[in-house]
This record gives structure tokens, sequence and C-alpha cells, in this order.
């Protein structure tokens, strides 16, 4: 009898593994490739959005998987650097992140990413994600199957192209959720690593003294705008946003148009971050949000204190009791000059609070005495998937404020969201480590300027709050403001969030300092940001998503408006006839980063060189005036301003660049061989909202090729039927120079284009050059 049972059960079960099995995914297209995947299950929703984005961007992918899985020395030896993108096509290296060769990224990616603990991660946290994630696999591998013959020239006869496993897809998201925090101290983190068949190291026993400060994670300029009305500043009382980030132009953090659809469970619009199956900036019917890079720290350190009774210095004390460091010894294979593989192996340690690091020029070392450890809030991160899902199916801001909260998902970014009733959400939900105030003016905070705690007591760990997973902040103490009238971030802390009510935090310490620090001076990019909508919101009082447009590709140059004046004042009464044609140029330039201002690049040459000066402004900066100082030029700076200013032409006309020439001609991209000119400024540096980072420094053909900037460009506002939605992928979607959508965005961005955003099955059918094909597993 149980015999009968046991066969029936197991029946059952093969029975439900292989309905579980069955994948089913629409995927359609409209113009420009925008991606539109509709499936009656999660598994099928993953399956085809991995399909559809191996057809763009399959090179780039593979070689991604092929990074986080520490496997690139095995194919390209290891002294070698991540693959660099070359016009335009598919490119591994990370530079925005770290700079590694490939034996030392492969150490960092394996002995760093704990598989073991993702995999945990994940079986505690939403069977739906798991869904997702292993029907993106096998999507992936089903894409690679039917197309091995054709894939693009980049990687057709690539042996590194192959299958992968839901492993590979956890590796992937948990590089992504380390790019503020581990990702920054990677070279760090190797370096504290050890050849386990060595003898230990003779430790020093002195710390080096500290030369430059601890990264900040993502490297400053590469973040966004957002923009979010309420009610009380649109024409139709609905909420309107813009989302505007700032991100690579190659690699796989380039974003990926998308739109994903489970009938009555989930449907949202928008991009996805590196190809993940996950709308992670985008909208719904009711529902548009966007991020920014936050201002918040993601990481602090830790000293330990080390029992001198261990040569190897890997014993270090806790409240009282001497414990062992936790070691992991990985092995990497590495590609000889003569063909054969050699394997290599490191030791990493790990203490309770982190990976040990090594940073000589920040003045941490391994000593015989401390030792530092990095408490990365995100290495274990694996709610990233979840909280996107939540994001998505949101239906106001305020579920969408709940869900951040609940799930603390988000790894460094903050989140601005304007939802159909007219409300309008800032919230720094991000992971940041629970060290409050108080925290930072006890005896538990060793070096500030390390964000060294005592890794000794428990009494200095990281806190907790009874709302949110153990050591990060939760719903009371992180920044949020709902309005009506608006909320804006361009990467400045919280506190400017909207100028009419500055974000000032609980009583009586705030929030912590990890989050920033009200009356902190603005980016002049952030600054045009609030002079632009609050003269918008004076002028008209309420505005239409064209308005929005409007200020964002208003490119104007914030630091020539502030200095111009009073510069070109004394100019031409300086009676120097070196001066007399870069004056009359700034005198007759518009004043913008247009594609046909004139004048531009002159004033962009002159900045750099002088915005730094510490006897710039005329009137200093005012923390009750903090969108209007500092302003005008100082007396006596004048001089060198104007000299600087000379030096500029010169520059100039040794490289052959008109001082008169059109923006257009000398900042541009090139793809397939011609060059397209582009408008857009420096952000932060130059206070234009509408950012372009270029690749290279002025040469004689100009500023070559977008490094990062803008990139997914949304604008969303809705009326009674839902959303109404443009945007524009910047770059497109595709990195394959054969692909029709490898540069047809581009030329939008140039003319400042955005398209329609088909969302109802409706809209999307009657697309012009809507396709639509049918996926099942074989």
């Amino acid at each position: 009898m149980r015999k009968h049972i046991a066969v029936a059960m197991g029946i059952m079960l093969l029975a439900a593994q292989t309905q579980a099995a069955g994948v089913r995914s629409e995927v359609a297209r409209t113009s420009h490739g925008v991606v539109h995947i509709k499936a009656n299950d999660y598994r099928s929703l993953g399956y085809g959005a991995a399909y559809a984005y191996a057809e763009d961007n399959v090179c780039m992918l593979a070689d991604t998987l092929l990074t986080v899985r520490g496997e690139r020395s095995r194919y390209f030896g290891g002294d070698a650097p991540a693959t660099a993108p070359r016009n335009g096509e598919y490119g591994a290296a990370m530079d925005l992140f770290f700079k590694l060769r490939n034996e030392d990224s492969d150490f960092f990616f394996k002995g760093y990413l704990d598989l073991e603990q993702l995999r945990a991660g994940y079986a505690a946290g939403s069977a739906d994600v798991r869904e997702l994630l292993a029907g993106y696999a096998d999507g992936y591998n089903r894409f690679i199957a039917d197309n091995r013959s054709r894939l693009p020239k980049a990687c057709r006869t690539a042996a590194w192209v192959k299958p992968i496993s839901v492993d590979d897809v956890y590796l992937l998201i948990g590089e992504k959720a380390i790019h503020a925090s581990g990702e920054a101290f990677a070279a760090a983190i190797v370096g504290a690593s050890r050849d386990p068949a060595a003898a230990p190291p003779s430790l020093n026993k002195s710390m080096p003294a500290a030369m430059k400060p601890l990264p900040r994670g993502i490297p400053a300029g590469v973040g966004s705008n957002g923009l979010a009305l309420g009610r009380d500043a649109t024409a139709n009382g609905r909420g309107i946003l813009l989302g505007n980030p700032h991100y690579p132009w190659t690699g796989t953090d380039r974003f990926y148009q998308l739109h994903m659809t489970i009938p009555g469970k989930y449907d949202a619009m928008g991009v996805s971050l590196g190809g993940l199956p996950l709308v992670s900036i985008g909208f719904n019917k009711h529902l548009a949000w966007t991020h920014t890079v936050t201002a918040a720290y993601h990481f602090t350190t830790f000293m330990l204190t080390l029992d001198p009774s261990d040569p190897s210095g890997t014993t270090y004390y806790y409240d009282g009791a001497p414990i062992k460091m936790t070691e992991r010894t990985v092995a990497v294979d590495v590609l000889q000059a003569d063909g054969t593989i050699a394997t290599k192996q490191r030791t990493f340690y790990f203490s309770k609070h982190g990976a040990v690091i090594v940073m000589p020029d920040a003045g941490v070392d391994w000593i015989a005495q401390t030792a530092f450890v990095l408490g990365d809030a995100n290495r274990l991160n694996t709610r990233l998937a979840e909280q996107w899902l939540a994001i998505g199916k949101a239906d106001s801001v305020q579920a969408l404020q709940r869900s951040a909260n609940s799930i603390a998902g988000l790894p460094w970014v903050n989140t601005i969201a304007a939802d159909s009733d007219g409300n309008a959400l800032y919230i720094d939900a991000s992971v940041v480590p629970h060290v409050a105030t108080e925290r930072f003016a006890s005896d538990c905070m060793l070096a500030p300027t390390l964000l060294a705690l005592d890794g000794s007591r428990s009494e200095c760990e990281w806190g907790q709050d009874p709302d949110t997973p153990k050591g990060i902040f939760g719903a009371g103490n992180t920044p949020a403001l709902i309005r009506q009238d608006y909320v804006v971030n361009s990467n400045d802390n919280y506190w400017l969030t909207n100028a009419r009510a500055p974000l000032m935090g609980p009583e009586p310490y705030g929030y912590s300092p990890l989050y920033g620090t009200p009356g902190t001076q603005p980016t002049l990019r952030t600054r045009l940001g609030l002079v632009q909508l609050e003269g918008a919101l004076a002028q008209q009082q309420f505005l239409h998503t064209s308005d929005v447009q409007d200020l964002l590709f208003s490119n104007r140059v914030h630091a020539a408006e502030l200095v111009l004046p009073e510069l070109l004042s004394a100019c031409f009464k300086a009676h120097d006839l070196r001066l007399l044609l870069p004056c009359a140029v700034l005198t007759t330039w518009d004043r913008k980063a247009d594609v046909d201002s004139r004048g531009a690049v002159l004033f962009r040459e002159f900045w750099n060189t002088v915005r730094t000066r510490a006897d710039l402004w005329a009137v200093p900066f005012d923390p009750a005036d903090p969108v209007s100082t500092p302003r005008g030029v100082a007396a006596e700076a004048t001089p060198a301003l104007l000299a600087a200013l000379r030096d500029a032409s010169t520059k100039l006309q040794s490289l052959g660049v008109p001082l008169y020439g059109r923006l257009g001609d000398y900042q541009t991209q090139t793809r397939n061989g011609r060059r397209i000119g582009l408008h857009g400024g420096q952000g932060d540096e130059d206070g234009v909202y509408n950012v372009l980072t270029m690749a290279t420094d002025l040469t004689s053909s100009g500023y070559r090729d977008v490094a990062w900037g803008s990139s997914y460009i949304q604008l969303v506002g809705f009326d009674n039927a839902g959303p109404v939605a443009k945007g524009v992928l910047t770059y497109g979607q595709s990195v394959d120079p054969l692909s029709p959508y490898y540069a047809d965005q581009l030329s939008l961005f140039a003319r400042k284009t955005l398209v329609t955003l088909p969302f109802t099955e409706a809209q999307i059918r009657t697309d012009r050059n809507y396709s639509r094909k049918v996926l099942t597993d074989k």
C-alpha cells in the first residue's frame, strides 16, 4: 500500500514539475525595438525577457556573465583588462566602478560574491522572483540554442558564449547591488587576500598616514534628474513625472526598454537595468517612478583589534573573546601564453562584519595590532527583484512607499514618483547602514573620515529598526516627503527635495549623517533644476508635460548665467586685445549647450579651470538662500578669470577649434562611421540639467563619444484612461552595429524628440512597426 502511495505521489510530483516547466511567452515589438512581453506566469515572463534582450545584446550579456562568474582569465588571460567598448559595441569594462586586470577581477567576484548565501537569500524570499529569474536563465539558453550560428560578429565563435543557470542570474544581480559599496573597494578586498600556499606575511607595526579619502561608491556625476509634480502644479490635477537618469552608454548598466505583463497581476513598462527581467524605472496604469543615485553611504568600515598571540593576524577580539576570521579560498583558471590553463588560488578573510580590506593610500592597512573590514549593506541584498516587482504593482505613491519600507531592497537609489491622483513622492529607501547620529558622537566611531566603527564591541554594531532587515534603517529613519506641488532630486542629499519646505529630518538629531547633512551647498545642476521649475510655476502656475520637457531640454548653462554679466563687463573694460574675440563670442553666445550654440566650447574650457577657486564668488553660499547662492564674481578673482579666458582662447586656437564653433560640431557620438552632434552639458560642474559626460577631453576633433549621461528619458502624465507616456532611449536598444536599433534613437535625442510609448494592447497593436512572436519551451 505504501509503495502505491509513493508511486502515486511521485507521478503527481512529476506532473506538477512538467506543468511548471511549460512556458508560453508572447514577445511583441513596437517602434524602435521596444519589447512588450506578455505571459501568464513569472517563469514565462522571464523567459521572454531574456530571449528578447539576447536578440539585441547577447555578446554584451555573455561577456558580463563571464565577469561575474570570475572566468575572464580563463578566456582572455590574467593580465589583460576587461574588454573596452569600441564604437558603441559591447564591452565589459566597468570603468565607473573599478579597473582591475582580469585575474584580480575574477578573484574579487569569486571571493566576494557568496553564491551559497545568495541562494539562501532567494530561497527565503519571493517564489515569484525565483520563477522569474529561473525563466530568465532558460530564455537566454533557448536563444543561444536557436542562434548559435547566427550570433553577432563580436562573439560569433566565442567559447564563452554558453548556457547559464539561475546561479549566474543571482550573480548578475549581486554585482548590480554592490555598485556603491563592495565594487568600489574591489582592489582593496583583493589586496587583502593571501596565497594559501604561502606563509602568512609579516605584518607591519604601524598604520600608514592617510593620503586620500575612501571612495564614495558610484563616482560623482553618475546620477540622474528626477522631478515629480502633484495636483497643485499640473494643468489637469494629476501627477507628472520626469525621469532623466545619467547612466553609462556602454556595458550592461545600459538601460533596455521593455513592457512586462501578467494579466491581472503585473503590468509595468519602462526600462530594465542591464537587461534584467525587471522594470526598474517606469510606469503602470496609476503610477510613474524614477530613480536617482543617492548621496547616502551604503557601507561603513570596522576596525578590529587583533589577538597578538596569532602571528597571522587572523584572530580578533569581540567583547573580550578571541574569534578566528572566516576564510574563503577560491580558485581561478588562467590562460597561459602557451595556451595551457593554470589554476591559482587566493584566500579571503572575513570578520562577522565583512571582508578585510587594505588601502594604504587611505591609511587603511592590515597591521599586527589592527585590521579594517568593509561592512557592506548590499553584499547579500537579494531583495532587489522583489522590490522592483512590488513597485511595478503599486497603484499610488503611498503604496510604493509602503513597499519600499517593508521590503527594503533598493540598493543605492532615491525614488521619485507621481500618481494619477496628483501626489508626488521623494524617498531615500536605499539600503543604508543603521548608524544613528548619536553613534557618530560616541566612542564607537574610531575614525570618522574612514567611517570606522569599533569592531571589537557588540555595542558598536549597526542598529536595528523593527520594520526592516537587520542592520539597516527603516521607515521612521528614512528621508521621505509627499507633496502636492513638487519633489525633485539631482543627486544632492535630501534636504532640498522641495525648496519651499526643506527636509530637515526628525527631531532632535535629524537623519543619520550617512544620508548627508541639511544645509550643505547644492550643485549648480540642482540649483538650475529648482530655478527653472519655480520660474515656470511662477509664470504659468499649472504645467503640462510639454512644459516639463522644455525644462529638461532648455540646456541652460547656469554657471554662465551667474558669472558672465560681471565677467564680460570687466572683460571689455580691460582693454586687452587678446580678450576682444573671446569676449565678443561669449557676448553673442546664447548661454546654452544646444547643438547650435556658438561659444559653449570656449566657456566650458574656461570654466573648468576656474570653477573650484576659493575666491570665485562675490556672494558666498547662504543655507537660508541655497538656490540663489553663491553668485556674482568677486572683484579680487576677476584678473585671474580674465587670464583663464585668455588661456582657454589660446587652447582652442592651438587645437584648430574656432571660438565660435557650434557645440554640435565638437560634441559628438559616432555610430557606424557617422558622427552625430549632441546637445547637453557637464551637469554638476557647469549647471546644465541635461548631462553628457564625454569619454575624451577636448581635442582637435572635439569631445568624442559619451561615457555617461542622459540615457532613458521618460515623461509620464495621466488622463482618465491611464498613463500618457513619451520617452527615448538615447543610445538605442542594441549594441550590435548591424541591428536596426543600434543608432535609431540617437538622432531622436539629438533633435530633442520624445516618442509615444504604447502601453495598452490597442496602442501596441496599432503601432506601425508592430510585430509579435510566441515562444514556448521545447
